[in-house]
């Protein structure tokens, strides 16, 4: 680790409340109250991938000649994008959420937005606008998928991908770059990791629960250490991903296959060897907890433990431990299989 390239911790054991963040100053004027939106009782709304969800939104009179505008703020790019607007009788669905938005319209008041087969890509935040000519107001609220962040680097060593190729590289192991909140909650659950990496709005850091030497010095305070903003082209640092639950079922084929051979062993149970984002999902959700290596489709061999004992690698937290990436040829384990 380059020390002097190392902001202070950005955050600490205790992050500081939304409230002071956000407090206004003092003597300035208190938003608007709300005349037809009703203020959400819950801002967040918890789900997991592949389920289907429903973002609040509720007029409590109707104006007239009125709009609902829901739409998505994109992290990567901090725009808005639209996702659909009604006056009430008529909508229209716009950009790739489209095929899977409708209008719950339980009643004539109700605008809250459905979503079917939640992605990975859907968390953030949303915002239901009342456009009403002069009287405009709106909600904001979160959508919050259930998930696990890992810690990902290519075969050829740490700090490889630039931005794009680390963004590329969570998406084909199931799974897709974690965004701030979710490396900052995985924190405060323990994850612990000393190679820096991208997240989904183009910032470097990692996570540290046990300040020491080779991860900025033992006088850092534990924290979400940052490298601020990078050049998404240029610079090179390794990924934290973030993946859901899975439809579908990871499982162990025991053997001492080499990389092929074990590949050809899923194919022959009508199934694909287990991407990385597979296994760490069936580590979390399913409790998969097995001493045994496995291949995986990128060539690592990882096995997930849940009850943590001296005979399985000897750690005392559970996890995903990693044997690396062996030799395709030479080495031979069992193997980890996924069936959707």
């Amino acid at each position: 680790m380059h020390r002097l390239l190392l902001l202070s911790s950005l955050w600490l054991l205790v992050a500081p409340p939304a409230s002071s963040i956000f407090q206004r100053p003092t003597g300035s004027p208190a938003p608007p109250r709300l005349q037809y939106l009703l203020e959400p009782l819950h801002a967040t709304v918890h789900t997991q991938r592949g389920a289907t969800a429903t973002l609040p939104c509720v007029l409590r009179a109707l104006p007239r000649n009125y709009r609902v505008k829901w739409s998505k703020v994109e992290p990567a790019n901090y725009r808005e994008s639209i996702i659909i607007i009604t006056n009430g009788l008529y909508h229209k669905n716009y950009g790739p959420l489209s095929p899977r938005v409708r209008l719950r319209h339980s009643h004539r008041y109700d605008a809250s937005l459905t979503i079917t087969d939640v992605a990975l890509e859907d968390e953030g935040r949303y915002r239901c606008q009342l456009v009403n000519g002069l009287e405009d107001e709106s909600v904001s609220l979160t959508l919050h998928l259930e998930g696990v962040v890992f810690p990902y680097q290519p075969s050829n060593g740490r700090y490889k991908f630039n931005y794009h190729e680390a963004k590329r590289a969570c998406e084909q192991q199931d799974s897709r770059l974690a965004t701030y909140q979710q490396l900052y909650k995985a924190w405060t659950e323990g994850l612990d990791w000393c190679n820096a990496g991208w997240i989904l709005d183009g910032t470097v850091h990692y996570p540290i629960i046990n300040s020491r030497e080779p991860c900025g010095g033992r006088l850092l305070l534990p924290g979400v250490r940052t490298y601020g903003a990078r050049d998404k082209q240029k610079d090179r640092f390794d990924a934290f991903c973030f993946t859901s639950a899975l439809q579908g079922q990871v499982y162990f084929i025991r053997g001492h296959l080499n990389f092929k051979e074990a590949g050809q062993a899923c194919r022959n149970h009508g199934a694909a060897m287990a991407k990385v984002g597979q296994l760490y999902s069936a580590w979390k959700f399913s409790q998969l907890d097995r001493c045994d290596g496995g291949w995986l489709a990128d060539g690592s061999v990882r096995y997930p433990i849940t009850t943590p004992r001296q005979r399985c690698g000897g750690l005392p937290d559970p996890g995903v431990r990693s044997f690396g990436f062996p030799s395709k040829e030479l080495r031979t384990y069992g193997t980890y299989c996924f069936a959707g």
